[in-house]
C-alpha cells in the first residue's frame, strides 16, 4: 500500500513537472506571437525566468528521490535552450581585438540624476569619455535652455546630434541623440506616429564605410506611479486575493495594450532595417521590452543580439519600481563581431543602466 502511494505521488509530481516544461517552452517561444493578435499572451515573456527556476527545483528533487525521472526537466531545458540562452547567456570575458569600436546605449532620463544628483550631464560625459566610447547613443537626450548639453558634448566629441521625437507643442519630453568620433553623413527619422517616442537612423562614416546606426526609444508601458506602487504591493503579498486578481488583470491589460502599440512601431522599424540591409548596421536603444518579447525578437531578426552573443547573466538594465528586466538592447549586422557586451550597474544616475559593447568591424567583407 505504501509503495502504491509513493508511486502515485511520484507520478503526480511527474505530471506537474511535465506541465511546467510545457508552460516553460510555450512562454519561451511566445515572442513569436504578434501582440496585435494576442495582447495578453504577449505579456507572458515577463514571467519566463520563474519557470526555469521551478524546473531546476524539479531536477534537484529527482536527483534526490528518483534519478530516472530526471529526464523530464532535462528534456525541458533542452527544448527551452534558445529562450533560456536569450534571457541569461553565459560567456567568458574576452579580450576585444585591437581596433574594436566601443559603443554605449544609455537612457539618461533627461539627465535627471536618478535622485542622486541634480543634473547628471557631467556624470554621463565623464563616464563615456573614461570608456573612450566611439559611438554613444542616448535616449531622453534632452537639450535644455539652462544647460546646453550639445555644447558640453561638443567639448569631447566632434560629431553630435539630438533629435526631438515627442509630439508636444513647445515642450520636448523625449529626444534621441548620438555623440560620436565619426562624421554624421545624414540622418532620417523613422516615422511611426508615436506621441512621445521615436527612432532615428544615423549614417556614419566609419573606417571608410557607411555604417547605419538606428537609435530607438520604443513605446513605454505608461504605468503611473500608482500602478507601480500597486504592483510592488502585489508582489510583496500585501493585497487581498480578490484585489490582487483584479489588479493583475488591470496591469496585464495595460501592458498588453502598450505591447500592441509597440509592435506596430517595431514593424515599421523592421521594414526600414530590411530595406537597408546593404549597410553595416547597429540597432540599439531602450526597447521597453524584455528579452522574451515580440519587440526584441523582431528587431533581432537577421541581426546578432550583442548581449546574447557575448554578454553574461540576466543583464538587468532598468532599476526602478520592481520591474527588474533587461529592456535595453543592441543588435549588429554580420559586419561586426561583438565582445563583452554588458550592462554597467555601477552607473546609477538614471532609472536605466548603460549598455556597452566592444565591436570589431570586419575588413573588406565580401558579403
Amino acid at each position: 500500500m505504501i509503495r502504491q502511494i509513493k508511486t502515485f505521488t511520484l507520478n503526480l509530481i511527474v505530471a506537474v513537472n511535465i506541465a511546467v516544461v510545457v508552460l516553460m517552452v510555450a512562454v519561451g517561444y511566445s515572442d513569436r506571437l504578434h501582440p496585435g493578435a494576442h495582447p495578453w499572451l504577449s505579456c507572458a515573456g515577463m514571467a519566463f525566468p520563474i519557470l526555469p527556476l521551478i524546473n531546476l527545483g524539479f531536477l534537484v528533487f529527482w536527483v534526490l528521490f528518483s534519478w530516472r525521472r530526471m529526464v523530464v526537466p532535462i528534456v525541458g531545458f533542452i527544448l527551452a535552450y534558445i529562450p533560456i540562452r536569450i534571457y541569461m547567456p553565459l560567456h567568458f570575458s574576452q579580450e576585444p581585438p585591437a581596433g574594436s569600436l566601443v559603443m554605449v546605449s544609455y537612457n539618461v532620463c533627461g539627465y535627471g540624476g536618478n535622485y542622486l544628483t541634480h543634473f547628471a550631464v557631467d556624470s554621463v560625459i565623464d563616464y563615456v569619455t573614461r570608456l573612450n566610447a566611439d559611438i554613444v547613443c542616448l535616449q531622453e537626450d534632452m537639450n535644455g535652455t539652462h544647460h546646453d548639453v550639445m555644447a558640453r558634448f561638443a567639448e569631447h566629441y566632434p560629431y553630435n546630434d539630438t533629435t526631438r521625437v515627442s509630439d508636444v507643442t513647445n515642450k520636448c519630453i523625449n529626444s534621441v541623440g548620438i555623440h560620436t568620433r565619426f562624421p554624421i553623413l545624414r540622418k532620417e527619422v523613422i516615422d511611426y506616429g508615436s506621441f512621445s517616442n521615436g527612432s532615428v537612423a544615423y549614417y556614419l562614416l566609419v573606417q571608410g564605410d557607411t555604417v547605419l546606426v538606428i537609435n530607438n526609444h520604443l513605446e513605454s508601458t505608461h504605468l503611473s506611479a500608482n500602478d507601480r506602487q500597486r504592483y510592488q504591493e502585489m508582489i510583496r503579498g500585501g493585497m487581498e486575493r480578490d484585489t490582487a486578481k483584479a489588479e493583475t488583470s488591470a496591469l496585464i491589460d495595460k501592458l498588453g495594450q502598450a505591447m500592441v502599440r509597440r509592435a506596430k512601431h517595431v514593424d515599421v522599424i523592421h521594414r526600414y532595417i530590411e530595406s537597408h540591409r546593404r549597410y553595416p548596421m547597429l540597432v540599439c536603444g531602450d526597447f521597453n521590452d524584455t528579452p522574451i518579447s515580440y519587440a526584441r525578437h523582431t528587431m533581432a531578426d537577421g541581426l546578432t543580439d550583442c548581449f546574447v552573443e557575448s554578454g553574461n547573466g540576466l543583464g538587468i538594465s532598468f532599476n526602478q519600481h520592481g520591474f527588474n528586466f533587461r529592456i535595453d538592447h543592441l543588435m549588429c549586422s554580420h559586419h561586426f563581431t561583438p565582445y563583452n557586451c554588458k550592462i554597467d550597474s555601477k552607473m546609477r544616475v538614471s532609472d536605466h543602466y548603460p549598455l556597452l559593447c566592444w565591436l570589431k568591424m570586419a575588413e573588406n567583407d565580401p558579403k
